[in-house]
């Protein structure tokens, strides 16, 4: 069973008291928090098995290099990818998108070619495209998304072509929530003879991600939205892929061979991953991982489905407030706006009832500007969120329209 009570005792910081109130934390989608298991294994580390990987014959290194390889086939379990050379472990999902950009895209985009992403993307899946076409000469198309958020068929295929080379989509929107159907969109795109990049940070957080089902060619997600540290991330490719594509970054720990004349690379995934990794932050993601797992993808996915129908409603009764994204197949991220309070004196005030949430653009700001806004507060649920935090917001807001 499914004890959400029990699980916020996991999560020491959703105890504090903040400004005197209790702590209704609603800004998991941009940075979760931690389980207890996460923060004890990272110390454990440095304060007992800490040394550099994949460089020393003593026992640190080994006993911790093969903590740090067992992290990478956990990752590979959570994705249910066919290898763990398949796992790439960067600093952030932001970098494994550059990372597919500088290599894969530099590699095999010209003039004339396409990639295709949607009006509904995060920065991260919209800027390193723009800088590729730039470089390259190659072309950016997107699709238009529904008023109210939904995934358009229509418009997709509208789009792509045979000269489409790349269709970078997200999973689920950080804006509106809307969550897309990777699965068909990968289909179609193959069908073209396109590679597809799924940009999966809020996706992974509560929807199972089976890539070989999927059949995506890349996905990238972030270790602090899935409960782990920040400074990790992860890029999962295809491994004939991801063998074809030269290094993005050179350096220590990613050759096979060096003279002075020439260097010969390992490879994939140590290609990838020059210097030294962020170590403890990878055992950490593992660990999160695990916890994810150990609850069960599916419970948490059913866990958020019955919260989201129940702020949907709740929100709903509020006079004056509109909630941008009512997509059907929607996840628990509720970014709104309430006539005459602009979303910084919202928040201001929700945060002296101890309610924390988002505002701005959410690093998407062409898709906040195209649903006709500059600014949005934004409230997103975790694992541990209740419906107690659900009613804390809508009495906080509540309590904000008397001061307009």
């Amino acid at each position: 069973m499914y004890d959400v009570y029990e699980i916020r005792k996991d999560f020491p910081v959703l105890g504090e008291l903040i400004n005197g109130k209790p702590n209704v934390f609603l800004d998991s989608g941009a940075s979760a928090q931690k389980p207890l298991s996460v923060i004890r294994r990272m110390n454990d580390i440095y304060s007992h098995e800490y040394a550099n990987v994949h460089r020393g014959s003593y026992h640190l290194s080994e006993l911790i290099t093969s903590d740090y390889e067992k992290a990478r086939q956990t990752v590979q379990k959570f994705l249910n990818a066919k290898s763990e050379k398949e796992i790439v472990f960067t600093r952030s999902a932001t970098e494994a998108i550059n990372l597919v950009a500088a290599t894969w895209g530099r590699k095999n985009l010209k003039p004339g070619d396409e990639i295709l992403i949607s009006e509904a993307e995060h920065h991260a899946n919209l800027v390193p495209w723009q800088a590729l076409r730039d470089e390259t000469g190659c072309t950016l198309k997107v699709f238009k998304i529904a008023d109210d958020g939904s995934f358009i068929r229509d418009e997709f295929l509208k789009q792509l072509n045979d000269k489409t080379k790349l269709v970078a989509v997200t999973g689920m929107s950080n804006v509106l929530g809307t969550i897309f159907p990777i699965r068909e969109i990968t289909q179609e795109a193959h069908n073209r003879g396109a590679l597809v990049l799924i940009d999966a940070c809020q996706y992974v957080v509560h929807q199972k991600a089976d890539v070989q089902e999927i059949d995506c060619d890349f996905l990238a997600f972030s270790g602090h939205k899935t409960y782990g540290p920040s400074g990790i991330g992860v890029l999962y490719g295809k491994y004939h892929i991801l063998d074809s594509m030269p290094p993005y970054q050179y350096g220590g720990d990613m050759v096979a061979h060096v003279t002075y004349e020439k260097t010969t690379f390992d490879e994939p995934p140590a290609r990838f991953e020059a210097g030294t990794p962020a170590i403890v932050e990878a055992i950490g993601l593992s660990e999160a991982l695990e916890y994810m797992m150990k609850l069960g993808i599916d419970n948490i996915t059913a866990h958020e489905q019955e919260l989201t129908e129940y702020a949907a409603w709740e929100l709903s009764k509020i006079d004056g407030l509109k909630i941008v994204g009512t997509a059907k197949n929607k996840g628990g991220v509720f970014s709104f706006a309430v006539d005459g309070i602009h979303a910084q004196d919202m928040a201001f005030i929700l945060d002296k009832e101890g309610v924390s949430v988002r505002t701005g653009h959410h690093c998407a700001e062409p898709l906040v500007n195209r649903m006709g806004y500059s600014s949005l507060a934004r409230a997103t649920f975790g694992l541990y969120t209740t419906k107690e935090d659900i009613d804390a917001l809508v009495k906080a807001i509540r309590k904000a329209k008397t001061f307009f």
